[in-house]
């Protein structure tokens, strides 16, 4: 008799456990809108999760740390005018964190680190350019102050952040409504999916398609993509008849997927998240009480059950911990926050190992904060791998850079009627600076001659 033999993987005994009880945030009201993002962004500071807000958006945003019930009184980000769609933390400052909102505006916050003791209501940047609700950010993974932005309006934005500028807009390749966009690892890449059934590759300094593949799933509903290792492309998306399906492909042939996988028949839209370092992914439907996770390989069938983690709860929302916010030394793998109707419920997905030494194989470098370009340098054509750091010591959070706005651009980025009336007194301060800067280097030109004469 044959003995079925079981794939060899040392993430196959992975499993995820909630947290007790005094370590979730209780009394939330999490935002009842149905847009199909993760209304949550962690990182290894912070957790923001998108709240109810009546007349206008809100967010909230707690250090990690203030665990158990929240007060009532709580101070969040409140500056939107419309219902907040989409937050995500910066990846190179842990204190900065973009939002896109149904008012058509993303933006800027800079959180205090210890969190808001009162409401945040302006924000760094305000970034206008968008004809309708934008519902979709994402930073770039190695260019400092890189954002890319999609609206409902079909349209696709590269933001200088710090200029509160539109450097690059995408608008005449998608003609329908985006379902998702995100970067490649080292934001050479764009890949959307979008309503009119296509995945696009794109090049996000020119605006052009590289790559675009029809109906990688036949169903009508949304569908996801995410760049995974060696540039395969994973997407999420569903059957004729409506059963959610997962796929893997191969850009340099589009044709037929390595494989196609069908999941169940449920409703909710598969979110997938990506760890480069464990080549695993996590699908999490929105809705659904489960996350399952799946190791990605170069051999077939390419994408492997590993197994499930399931709840009572179903999840409103989804945050995924960048690994350098993660316990190494409990053999963490990755941390999942959890969105419930009034609730934040953290998961950690642990791989069961007896010793309490730093595990290698299991943390090779991972990404770390540094930027590997700047905003003018990558929009000018340089590419740059991502700066990796070691885990084995943990990660110490060095002094992060102070954000700086170019303030001669600043009024590319306040909206035109509420701050009119402040441009007089902006311009009058920008003079005086001038002048005390003229003065300045006139002294030191002085003094550099008077040493030149004595000597």
């Amino acid at each position: 008799m044959s003995r079925k033999v079981v794939r060899s993987s040392k993430f196959r005994h992975v499993f995820g456990q909630a947290v007790k009880a005094d370590q979730c945030y209780d009394d939330i009201r999490i935002s009842q809108n149905t847009w199909d993002s993760t209304f949550c962004s962690v990182n290894p500071k912070f957790v923001a999760m998108i709240v109810e807000a009546s007349g206008g958006g809100a967010f909230m945003v707690l250090p990690l740390n203030k665990t158990g019930r929240i007060d009532m009184s709580q101070p969040t980000v409140c500056g939107h005018k419309g219902p907040i769609l989409d937050i995500e933390w910066c990846p190179h400052n842990d204190n900065i964190i973009a939002s896109g909102s149904e008012d058509c505006s993303v933006m800027i916050w800079e959180i205090p680190d210890g969190g808001l003791t009162t409401p945040l209501r302006e924000p760094v940047v305000k970034l206008e350019g968008h004809s309708k609700r934008v519902g979709i950010l994402s930073w770039h993974p190695t260019a400092r102050n890189v954002l890319m932005t999609a609206g409902c309006d079909n349209v696709v934005i590269l933001w200088n952040v710090a200029c509160g500028e539109a450097v690059v807009q995408i608008d005449d390749v998608h003609t329908d409504l985006i379902y998702s966009a995100c970067w490649n690892q080292d934001g050479s890449r764009i890949l959307t999916s979008c309503k009119d059934k296509k995945l696009r590759v794109l090049d996000p300094r020119k605006g052009t398609v590289l790559l675009e593949k029809d109906k990688p799933h036949e169903g009508h509903r949304p569908v996801r993509a995410v760049f995974v290792s060696s540039e395969k492309i994973l997407t999420t998306g569903f059957s004729r008849m409506s059963e959610r399906q997962v796929a893997l492909w191969d850009p340099d042939n589009f044709a037929e997927p390595l494989t196609l996988q069908e999941l169940d028949t449920s409703s909710g839209v598969l979110l997938p998240f990506f760890d480069p370092d464990t080549s695993i992914v996590y699908l999490v439907g929105k809705g659904d009480s489960s996350i399952r996770y799946f190791e990605v390989t170069d051999e077939a069938p390419y994408v492997h059950y590993l197994s499930m983690y399931s709840s009572k709860e179903s999840q409103k929302g989804m945050g995924y911990m960048p690994k350098r916010g993660l316990e190494v030394n409990k053999c963490e793998i990755a941390r999942f926050y959890k969105l419930h109707e009034r609730k934040c419920e953290p998961i950690v997905m642990t791989v069961p190992r007896k010793s309490d030494l730093f595990q290698e194989d299991l943390y090779p470098d991972t990404i770390g904060p540094e930027p590997s370009a700047e905003a003018a340098d990558w929009f000018a054509g340089k590419d740059a791998k991502p700066i990796l750091i070691s885990l084995k010591d943990g990660f110490v959070a060095t002094k992060t850079k102070e954000f700086k706005v170019h303030k001669s651009l600043m009024s590319t980025t306040s909206s035109s009627g509420a701050h009119r009336q402040g441009d007089s007194a902006d311009v009058q301060s920008l003079l005086d600076e001038i002048k005390q800067l003229k003065t300045t280097v006139e002294e030191l030109t002085q003094r550099v001659s008077s040493l030149e004469s004595k000597m």
